[in-house]
């Protein structure tokens, strides 16, 4: 049985890797997940400089997930370089950076930290505000998309994944705007925006107001985005949003994704990400499939 994956030019071993914020650096995890059998782990998010994120309460339950509003706290490039990379080196898996920015020029200064790294592949978060265009995610605009995509392809070394916004009109626009500024791969969907109140308390439960949600209830939305984006563009696609199981993972998979990356799941059970890797074992070999590549819609 054959599970490998061809990310532009990069072979993982199986499709399963973990969602950025979800896994921190695979530290956390790394004694209760045995990081070799990961396709991929991908990182927390990194800035050019320490964020300090959102003020706390910033997770909330809600049914079907949670929403959180961390705001991407992480200490930096340079000390994701010092103390996360080495760890990470130490497992046959590949390794994908998430990088954060406020700006075109802070994208770039991590992309540029990171090209003589060991890093396999660059996950490029554009939900982040775009501090120029009066707090507009990137992500939202398919102009900011193709021109933040065009810069960071100049500078980076490494493959280049661009993370898609679900929070828009028409998510095949902005995968068409990666494309055509030189992305190798999309992910797909970041959190859809949310909100909760605690009607006993008469205030918001999270400090910033609104959230990010995660977790099943997004799945049947992030499928239809999966499912519509591979048929708009040519590019690999990595799934995600609410993938819990092996045939959570088959659906997507099913819907056009070329991997997969499991997240919330990791809050509730941290051995999701194997659970989800065997599971698709499973299924490849309750119908006697030889390769990854076999499971298709009819």
């Amino acid at each position: 049985m054959n599970l490998s994956v061809n990310l532009a030019g990069v072979e993982l071993k199986n499709p399963v890797m973990t969602a950025s914020g979800t896994f921190g650096s695979g530290m956390e995890y790394s004694e209760l997940v045995d990081l070799n059998r990961l396709g991929a782990v991908v990182t927390k998010g990194v800035a050019n400089v320490p964020w300090p994120g959102n003020p706390t309460p910033r997770i909330a339950e809600t049914t079907g997930g949670m929403l959180n509003a961390i705001g991407l706290q992480n200490p930096g490039v340079e000390v994701f370089c010092r103390r996360d990379l080495p760890f990470l080196r130490q497992f046959d898996t590949k390794i994908i950076v998430n990088v954060c920015g406020h700006t075109e020029e802070e994208y770039l200064a991590v992309v540029e930290r990171l090209s003589d790294e060991p890093v396999d592949l660059l996950e490029i978060n554009i939900s982040c505000p775009n501090v120029k265009e009066g707090g507009i995610a990137f992500g939202q605009n398919p102009k900011a998309v193709e021109q933040i995509t065009a810069a960071v392809k100049k500078k980076a070394r490494q493959p280049v994944i661009m993370k898609l916004s679900p929070n828009v009109t028409d998510i095949t626009e902005t995968a068409r705007a990666a494309e055509a500024g030189g992305a190798d791969v999309l992910s797909l969907i970041n959190t859809l925006t949310g909100m909760k109140i605690d009607v006993h308390r008469r205030t918001f439960a999270l400090a910033n107001q609104t959230g990010g949600l995660s977790g099943p209830a997004v799945k049947p939305v992030a499928v239809r985005m999966v499912y519509q984006t591979a048929r708009a563009v040519s590019i690999p696609i990595i799934g995600m949003g609410g993938i819990a199981t092996g045939e959570d993972a088959v659906e997507f998979l099913l819907a056009g994704a070329s991997a997969v990356s499991v997240g919330t799941a990791n809050f509730r059970n941290p051995a999701a990400t194997l659970e989800v890797l065997e599971g698709l074992e499973a299924y490849m070999y309750q119908y006697g499939m030889e390769h990854i590549s076999d499971i298709k819609l009819r």
